[in-house]
């Protein structure tokens, strides 16, 4: 019989191009509401692609002493204020008092701060080394957006990070419940975070030929498991969760909002961009994340897709998907949220989790908007048709990366 602790959601924040809380998300994805639209972070006019999916109205001091964030990378940045959310929702306050050793902190992101080191150096060659800020380099380490949260919550648990390109938020939850399975804490606040709309990224994807370029229709630009998709959408944000025991969340009498259930990671050992061909890696990584769970693929109700709307990977997902699930894979409700949020790499695992959280407690499936041609190698259930009512008591949340790193994570309703 399994003894290891049960790990449960009790706070859930995040910022997405579709708003600045999970209330604003969620509401923005049940609605199909698209939140790309063009960059205007910095002047791509002379770029193929000048579209991305922007956290609208994010200000840093609004959340954070100037003079801190001043010190900070816009994803530490947006990790605090995402994390403030979350502890807030989980009716946690501040400072933790006497539980502070019990609280750990585990947050990844697929590229840091990296936007403060270019500017670093754009900074010295025109300007010189006096002007530049001598918190660039620490700023743009990747466990900035852990320690930070750390240092704002006086959490002194267990702390890490995870960097696992687009699987980051997923593998991020599943490592950090791991903390408290093995009673390293009690408390864990994780998840995933990006925040690098810069030139240097675009341009890099570009010349990849991964992006989107449908500029004049930003809101349809992203399109999973369609026939006319043409590639995926940059953009950024995260979601940071508190995750803690069963037994400490119901001490304190808090509101559970789903379970931590399983999770796995796998890797295709084939390409640095593009995905086995076969799905098998893929598949692995579901099927290792229903292990983990001790869960039959009958139990699944729900699979929130990696979804990225790439020419390549959209038809893989839905070959490892019917590889792990076969014939039921036809019965299984998919969406994409991406379809809405584009691609916020490092934070887009965390994000579909909140969502698949949000699912399972809720009884509501958000749609894959932009789904207007259909596929023939991709005939599953997206979900085109707009928000959907439905009983799901366990979700599966997939996130494929670059290096083929493979997450999946396993969210149940809470039951006594």
């Amino acid at each position: 019989m399994n003894k290891r602790r049960r790990v449960v959601i009790t706070g859930i924040g995040a910022m997405t191009p579709l708003g600045l809380t999970m209330k604003e998300t969620w509401e923005g994805l049940l609605a199909g509401r698209s939140g790309i639209a063009e960059i205007t972070q910095f002047d791509a006019s002379d770029l193929p692609v000048r579209i991305a999916g922007e956290l609208k109205g994010f200000k840093a001091r609004e959340y954070i002493n100037f003079k801190e964030a001043r010190r900070m990378s816009r994803c530490s940045q947006v990790a605090v204020a995402t994390a403030q959310a979350a502890l807030a929702d989980a009716g946690l306050s501040l400072p933790l008092a006497d539980e502070e050793e019990r609280v750990g902190v585990l947050i990844g992101s697929g590229a840091g701060g990296l936007d403060r080191a270019i500017e670093g150096v754009d900074i010295f060659r025109a300007k010189g080394l006096a002007r530049v800020n001598p918190f660039i380099l620490t700023s743009s380490m990747v466990n900035m957006p852990s320690h930070h949260v750390s240092h704002w919550a006086g959490a002194k648990g267990p702390i890490s990070t995870v960097v696992a390109a687009c699987a980051t938020g997923t593998q991020a939850v599943g490592e950090a419940s791991e903390f408290i399975r093995r009673g390293a804490a009690d408390v864990m606040i994780c998840g995933g975070v990006e925040a690098m709309i810069h030139f240097a990224a675009i341009v890099g994807f570009c010349a990849m030929r991964a992006l989107s370029t449908r500029n004049d229709e930003p809101e349809r630009a992203s399109r999973p498991f369609d026939a006319d998709r043409d590639g995926f959408v940059f953009s950024e944000g995260g979601a940071i969760f508190v995750l803690e025991a069963l037994e400490h969340a119901q001490t304190r009498g808090a509101h559970i909002r789903a379970e931590v259930l399983g999770h796995a990671s796998s890797s295709d050992a084939f390409h640095v961009a593009q995905p086995d061909p076969e799905g098998m890696g893929a598949s692995r990584a579901m099927q290792w994340a229903l292990d983990d769970a001790d869960l039959p693929p009958s139990a699944i109700g729900y699979i929130n897709a990696h979804g990225s709307s790439t020419p390549i990977s959209d038809p893989i997902e839905t070959k490892a998907i019917k590889r792990t699930f076969g014939d039921y894979a036809y019965e299984i409700p998919i969406s994409s949220t991406k379809s809405m949020i584009g691609h916020p790499m490092g934070g887009a695992g965390a994000i579909e989790a909140a969502a698949c959280a949000l699912t399972v407690e809720q009884g509501i499936i958000h749609p894959t908007i932009n789904l207007e041609t259909p596929d023939p190698e991709c005939d599953l259930d997206y979900v085109p048709e707009g928000a959907r009512k439905a009983d799901v008591r366990v979700a599966l949340s997939n996130s494929f990366g670059l290096g083929g790193q493979n997450a999946c994570l396993v969210l149940g309703r809470f039951e006594e």
